[in-house]
């Protein structure tokens, strides 16, 4: 039991009559559940691109910035530009916790602060807050990285949803 944080990324791959061959996605189901699946009916595949446990702070910055204040483990849309906003937000404090950790800690208080709740783990600026800030960072990048909603008739979006 406790706070568990998911961000998932959905890219679009409906396909349609007017698309060309070369436009369109193929689309295998495999297993036992094969059979109750059709393909010509998916139109979006979802993928977890990251998950955390009680990095409350983490979870309280998408609260406050996606999810309009209101904490009530809804599924919420995340825009790119906040994932690059959180990122970016993540390593300026991670690398001034590596050159300055007093100061780190007063702007991390005051910029990210840990947050209460119901099994929402330490509010302590303790190195399980700086190693979650340290591991969204690095994950952000690596999903940042990837190609965005250029790829032609494959849009991508980011949700956000917490459950304790």
């Amino acid at each position: 039991m406790g706070l568990d944080m998911y961000l998932s990324k959905r890219t679009y791959v409906r396909n349609w009559d007017h698309m060309a061959p070369e436009e369109q996605h193929t689309i295998t189901v495999v297993g036992p559940e094969a059979g109750h699946i059709k393909p010509e009916r998916i139109s979006y595949i979802e993928e977890q691109v990251a998950y955390w446990r009680k990095a409350n702070a983490i979870h309280q910055w998408f609260v406050t910035t996606c999810q309009d204040g209101v904490d009530d483990c809804r599924l919420a849309y995340v825009s790119r530009a906040s994932l690059v906003e959180l990122r970016n937000l993540c390593a300026q404090l991670v690398s001034l916790h590596e050159t300055d950790p007093l100061e780190a800690d007063r702007r991390a208080a005051d910029v990210l602060p840990p947050s209460k709740g119901f099994f929402f783990g330490s509010q302590a600026l303790d190195g399980y807050y700086w190693a979650d800030l340290r591991e969204t960072a690095d994950v952000l990048d690596r999903l940042l990285a990837e190609p965005g909603d250029t790829v032609r008739n494959c849009a991508h979006s980011f949700w956000y949803q917490s459950s304790w």
